[in-house]
């Protein structure tokens, strides 16, 4: 099978080894962002995947001696629920890791969902990442590990298939409207903001999204079929991580 472009991945046994990788490339990014610059900034998302990557990072002892007070959490995309509900992907980091490590409260910058127009909580995110980052109107922020899923449709974060902030050159966080009954609406980082990180982190888990890898990982880049393919100008900082379920159709 061809693959079209050079591609680093990381095939686990199964989901349990696949947290524990996601872990030590924590780990391992964090400590080199804090021994070159004195702060760790990490972008995570939601979804089934991660979560037992979140739970081992409070308990697995050299993610919990990390400097928790030198890093900054963020968001990749988040539903627009409130912070309780059990949509949110705040409320999963949160219950699994950020309140049980001694992580500073004002370094948690989660998406902001108590706007009532969804577009102000786009802008009002976009702020929160520009004074955190020291940056100026114009400029992308450098963060150092970005992780990302992808669905079985080819999307990461919210960028799905046909949606506008796929193209969204000009803002940092996006709105996506999501029509139909059973998902809510989104904010999301744009590409701009995946393909500036220092380290981009993507995992894959379940023989549901094999044939799925196996397209994206050998056909020609289409972000329209694909929106994964965004992160297609930026492949050397990018580590596939997936279970052997998922990559049961990539050889």
């Amino acid at each position: 099978m061809r693959m079209t472009a050079k591609h680093h991945i990381d095939v686990a046994s199964d989901a349990e080894d696949l947290a524990h990788r996601a872990v030590r490339v924590f780990v391992q990014t964090a400590r080199e962002a804090l021994q070159s610059g004195g702060s760790f900034h990490v972008a995570l998302s939601g979804g089934h995947t991660p979560e037992r990557f979140y739970q081992l990072l409070a308990t697995t002892p050299e993610a919990k001696v990390l400097p928790w007070d030198q890093i900054h959490v963020f968001w990749v995309d988040e539903r627009y629920v409130p912070p309780d509900s059990e949509a949110s992907n705040y409320r999963l980091a949160a219950e699994a890791f950020l309140e049980r490590v001694r992580i500073r409260p004002d370094h948690v910058h989660r998406i902001p969902t108590e706007y009532e127009d969804i577009n102000d909580a786009a802008r009002a995110y976009e702020r929160t990442i520009r004074e955190v980052f020291g940056l100026s109107e114009g400029e992308i922020p450098e963060f150092d590990l970005i992780v990302l899923g992808m669905g079985s449709d080819g999307h990461t974060g919210s960028l799905f298939p046909n949606a506008y902030a796929t193209f969204d050159t000009q803002d940092l966080a996006a709105v996506v409207y999501v029509m139909d009954d059973t998902t809510k609406n989104r904010v999301t980082l744009t590409p701009p903001v995946l393909l500036a990180a220092r380290r981009l982190l993507v995992l894959v888990s379940g023989a549901e999204k094999a044939s799925t890898l196996r397209d994206v990982l050998t056909s020609e880049p289409d972000e329209v079929r694909y929106p994964i393919h965004v992160l297609w100008p930026a492949l050397d900082k990018v580590q596939w991580l997936v279970d052997r379920e998922a990559a049961q159709e990539i050889g």
